[in-house]
């Protein structure tokens, strides 16, 4: 399958402590690393490690953090003849406190990712699209929201598949239009918190509802530990979590499931099945450390379903 991605590309500061500092303290971390990252770069690199093809259009400082947010993309070989370079920004960071437990605190700074160039797009970039995977990040804001309603737009005049990944930072910076920027697309992915984020609703159901009200009736909820729900106009269905021991950071874990969802549903599978595929591709990122440390392989992927 052949995918075009929009959105990010970041380094990852990741520092493992154990109790975050409180104001004017200063806590110890038990690890540091600099690795790649970026919601949308590590979609594209987890759909290219699959066996995939993966065109990535983003954008990047020329700074040092540039070749480290770059290795595995090229790794992996996706596709980067649309990549952007920026002479005034500097490439997209995020510093990342991970907790005992796996869990994650995040400082972002979106970098040249704002400033992706819709100038640059091409309608005929999608001629030989199958799907279309936007991080809610290219929706943010800036230049790159232009760019990735264009290609929304694009891809919805040639029926091509849309699917929306969410981001926390990204609805708060995005505010009231993110809900009529994803009228149109096919399938939206969140966790529960991004959905609390973007419908303002406390609870799942409500949300859900309010999401079928602006027309988005296929979405998942990604639940973490719980596993995964998939929304569709019929129903709602809870889908069972792949439990695996030794969770050490969440960080990447939705956008492998991202991938892993979007790779299932292209090649024919039901949302259920796509679902417990991507519950799986989460899980075994969460066994790792950094967003792309590990790229989901269709092989671990079909070895751990049959397992069940």
């Amino acid at each position: 399958m052949r995918f075009f991605v929009i959105g990010d590309v970041s380094v990852d500061l990741i520092y493992f402590v154990d109790t975050m500092p409180g104001p004017g303290e200063e806590t110890p971390a038990r690890r540091a690393l600099i690795k790649p990252g970026g919601a949308a770069a590590t979609v594209a690199a987890n759909l290219a490690r699959m066996g995939h093809k993966a065109t990535l259009a983003a954008r990047v400082g020329t700074g040092p953090f540039r070749d480290a947010a770059l290795v595995n993309l090229k790794e992996t070989g996706v596709d980067l003849s649309l990549l952007q370079e920026d002479d005034v920004h500097p490439t997209s960071s995020v510093l990342i406190f991970v907790i005992a437990g796996g869990e994650r605190t995040m400082v972002s700074s979106v970098g040249a990712s704002r400033h992706l160039d819709a100038a640059a797009f091409r309608a005929r970039s999608l001629d030989q699209t199958d799907a279309l995977v936007v991080s809610a990040y290219a929706l943010a804001g800036g230049p790159s929201r232009e760019y990735a309603l264009k290609a929304m737009a694009a891809a919805a005049k040639r029926k091509i598949p849309i699917f929306a990944d969410l981001g926390t930072g990204a609805i708060r910076d995005a505010g009231t239009h993110l809900l009529e920027d994803l009228k149109g697309v096919d399938y939206l992915l969140m966790n529960r918190h991004e959905l609390a984020a973007l419908t303002g609703e406390d609870s799942i159901s409500a949300g859900v509802e309010k999401l079928r009200a602006y027309g988005i009736e296929r979405a998942v909820i990604k639940l973490g530990a719980l596993g995964s729900m998939v929304v569709t106009p019929d129903t709602e269905a809870l889908v069972e979590p792949y439990v695996v021991d030794d969770v050490i950071d969440s960080t990447g874990a939705g956008d492998a499931y991202t991938a892993a969802f979007a790779a299932a549903v292209m090649e024919g599978r039901d949302l259920i099945a796509a679902a417990r595929q991507a519950n799986v591709a989460g899980a075994l990122v969460a066994t790792h450390v950094g967003a792309q440390c590990y790229l989901v392989r269709s092989e671990d992927l079909e070895k751990a379903v049959a397992s069940k």
